[in-house]
């Protein structure tokens, strides 16, 4: 079984690989950035670094009220930010991998997501800890 962070995106439960996260904070200013792509809300300065925010609702095509934390990962790309809701908790849960990505997901979810599961009778997505940029190139 995998340690995965799991957290909320609207009515969505997500998760991520523990290992994966650096930490999770308080949602801190954001400036946007000029030209960057919709699902990017900016940067954010987080332990003296410019770390992009992603915004986890609209990368799954969700609504969702404003962020009540911010989960870091730091992946080969250099850190990152998920703008999210509340963190649920840290559980030992396994990817369904017998049922394939839902065919409705967007493009982007479909990057960001890399498996789904079940946790407590609900659907879970698996994100990726790289926010699915290294999947979109």
């Amino acid at each position: 079984m995998n340690r995965e962070l799991i957290f909320s995106v609207g009515d969505l439960l997500c998760a991520l690989p523990l290992d994966d996260v650096v930490e999770t904070i308080r949602p801190l200013p954001v400036q946007p950035v000029a030209g960057s792509a919709d699902a990017l809300l900016g940067v954010a300065v987080i332990r003296g670094l410019a770390v992009p925010v992603v915004d986890t609702a609209r990368l799954l095509g969700v609504d969702a009220p404003p962020a009540r934390r911010f989960i870091t990962t730091n992946p080969a790309g250099g850190p990152l930010a998920f703008a999210a809701g509340a963190v649920v908790g840290v559980c030992e849960v396994e990817p369904d991998d017998s049922r394939p990505l839902p065919p409705m997901l967007g493009a982007d979810a479909v990057r960001l997501v890399s498996a789904v599961g079940v946790l407590d009778s609900r659907p879970l997505l698996f994100v990726r800890s790289d926010g699915g940029v290294r999947a979109a190139a």
